[in-house]
């Protein structure tokens, strides 16, 4: 076994030691952070906005119904009510 080779391949690593990371001026943000949306992101904004203010209910369908059930013409087809209630019973229950 030689030692002296060993003491030359240690010799090599001693002297490629990384040196410490020297503490640097304080860094100024040179570029501000900006957004810009595009004019369709502005159009979702606003419709997103009267989609949030209208009503849920559409008083113009509630005010005809009141005025057909008032006079008598309403007139429900039993099997479409039945096919329609059994469709949400099915939907609750899953």
């Amino acid at each position: 076994m030689r030692i002296e080779a060993y003491n030359q391949i240690a010799q090599i690593y001693s002297t490629q030691k990384t040196n410490a990371a020297k503490p640097t001026d304080k860094v100024r943000p040179t570029a501000k952070d900006e957004v810009h949306l595009s004019s369709f992101g502005k159009d979702i904004q606003v419709a997103k906005q009267a989609v949030a203010e209208a009503s849920d209910i559409r008083e113009d369908k509630v005010a005809e119904m009141k005025a057909k059930y008032a006079n008598g013409n309403v007139s429900v087809d039993t099997g479409d009510f039945a096919s329609v209630l059994l469709e949400k019973y099915k939907q609750a229950s899953l």
